[in-house]
């Protein structure tokens, strides 16, 4: 194995990790503040994290917490609470499994559908602005990058 780092030289900072990180919290950051910018969604306060269960649910990622909760890398407590945040604002809704009455899965509402495409506007405009100075060709490829080193996970 080819080894990218060297312990004696290693500089946290520097590194794959940290950089991917930072970038993942400031588009977050980028996505909660031009949510709140946005007369119509700005009311809903949906925070991004919030907004990746809903569009989990909307792409058909998911239909349950326990399955976002593997998808989106959140612990059961947390998931719960983003949970009942977003029923109260009408947006999700449980329901129980006809087959499994021990199951209970999520659903967007009628209001969760009409936000989803909103949100993901918003979403992409962010990506968007992070991106700026590269071409289409340095993005596909990032993204080939990136899904280089899922595989290796």
């Amino acid at each position: 194995m080819n080894a990218i780092y060297d312990v004696k030289t290693y500089d946290q900072r520097s590194t794959v990790s940290h950089l991917l990180g930072r970038v993942k919290a400031e588009l977050m950051i980028g996505f909660d503040q031009e949510l709140a910018k946005h007369p119509e969604l700005a009311q809903l306060e949906v925070t991004s994290a919030q907004f990746a269960i809903l569009s989990a649910l909307s792409l058909g990622l998911a239909d349950s917490a326990s399955q976002l909760c593997k998808g989106i890398q959140y612990d059961a407590g947390a998931m719960t609470r983003m949970i009942d945040r977003l029923e109260a604002k009408g947006l999700i809704r449980r329901s129980r499994s006809e087959s499994d009455r021990r199951l209970v899965n999520l659903e967007l509402t009628e209001a969760g559908h009409a936000a989803v495409p909103k949100l993901r506007e918003v979403s992409v405009a962010v990506l968007n602005r992070f991106l700026q100075g590269f071409s289409k060709a340095e993005v596909r490829q990032l993204e080939e990058f990136l899904r280089r080193m899922l595989e290796q996970a």
